[in-house]
């Protein structure tokens, strides 16, 4: 797997030397990376070629600060990985008001950068067993598993339903049972996948999820009732 980083640094000199240090890192970890430089917040904000898996941003840059930056990208993603570059530790502490990871102090050394890696990379790859990247006709739109109420499947296209948004992807049904058969989404019938924790109930022979009835076929009835009772007994 590769991870998409964003190094965001007005300084030319400090950009280079953490994409050297990501690469280092990658190579002795044996971990693949895209790295992706930026000398602005705006730029980063304006190309939208996220979404990423983690972005280091200067907190003291002009035009847009880190800080600011971090808030609009958090507004867009919930999951991203962010990481602040200072000279000044007393900012670093802001940072927690936008989930930030953790912060590395200028002039960066490589061995306590490469423990911090190792610690953000752990956290990304806990985040990635429920997380999904759904390549959208809008662009890539990244969702947590329990967030899907239930995959609708419409000629080639699906439907991921959440509670209040419906994304459209191109890709078969076949292809998302086997991408969250590990999240307990089953089959009910040949056109859907629901996800087992936004099931409250049965009712004639229909899935109740989220005050929407799904239709449990005979053929799929079986292993549907027995995936519920397993998953509801499990207290998962």
């Amino acid at each position: 797997m590769t991870y998409k980083i964003a190094v965001v640094e007005d300084e030319a000199g400090y950009r280079r030397q953490i994409a050297d240090y990501i690469q280092r890192f990658g190579k002795e970890q044996d971990v693949k990376f895209e790295i992706l430089e930026y000398e602005s917040a705006v730029r980063l904000l304006q190309e939208k070629k996220g979404p990423f898996d983690l972005i280091f941003f200067d907190i003291q840059m002009p035009e847009m600060n880190g800080m600011a930056a971090a808030r609009a990208v958090r507004s867009l993603d919930d999951h991203v990985e962010i990481v602040f570059l200072t000279s000044m530790a007393q900012y670093a502490i802001h940072g927690y008001s936008v989930g930030a990871f953790d912060f590395v102090l200028k002039p960066v050394q490589y061995y306590p950068f490469s423990l911090r890696m190792a610690r953000v990379l752990e956290r990304i790859r806990q985040k990635q067993s429920k997380c999904l990247v759904l390549e959208t006709g809008r662009g890539a739109v990244r969702i947590g598993s329990d967030e899907i109420c239930y995959v609708e499947s419409e000629g080639r296209n699906l439907h991921y339903h959440t509670a209040d948004q419906v994304y459209t992807v191109r890709k078969s049904l076949k292809q998302a049972e086997e991408e969250l058969a590990p999240f307990h989404f089953v089959r009910c019938n040949h056109w859907y996948l629901i996800n087992l924790k936004h099931v409250s109930g049965i009712r004639n022979n229909r899935a109740v999820v989220e005050r929407v009835e799904l239709e449990i076929s005979r053929r799929n009835k079986t292993a549907f009732v027995k995936a519920l009772m397993e998953y509801i007994g499990g207290g998962v």
